[in-house]
């Protein structure tokens, strides 16, 4: 079984935000990642529903804020519809993964997590005005 870290960073590199997940098969695909993630920081969202949010994608109904999303009244949040929009923002550069030095880059793409076992999520953001 292996053990994955999930690293949030800027462009810059910059971390600010890192869980790890352990119990995993040794290989995953891209696209089972993701859903991973996401069903893991819904679920500890919806452990306690606040009115931030902060996971990988914006929820329907949410404002975008610094390295998270705000939600107009606290509330449960559908993991798999999050998945979903996750694994089109993945497809459309949304955002980008590195496992370990490399970037992957399709959903099915299977990742080692005996030998790449930090992911590394990195956010693009629009720039205002283009």
């Amino acid at each position: 079984m292996a053990t994955v870290t999930f690293r949030d960073e800027t462009v810059a590199g910059k971390p600010f935000r890192e869980w790890e997940v352990s119990g995993l098969p040794e290989r995953m695909t891209v696209r089972e990642l993701i859903r991973l993630r996401v069903r893991e920081e819904v679920a500890r969202h919806n452990a306690r529903p606040d009115t931030r949010f902060n996971g990988l994608v914006r929820p329907d109904d949410a404002e975008t804020e610094l390295n998270g999303h705000r939600l107009r009244e606290p509330r449960r949040i559908d993991w798999e519809r999050q998945a979903r929009v996750a694994e089109q923002a993945f497809l459309t550069n949304g955002f980008f993964i590195l496992a370990g030095e490399r970037q992957v880059e399709d959903l099915d793409e299977v990742v080692d997590l005996t030998t790449d076992p930090d992911l590394v999520f990195i956010k693009l953001v629009a720039l205002a005005g283009g």
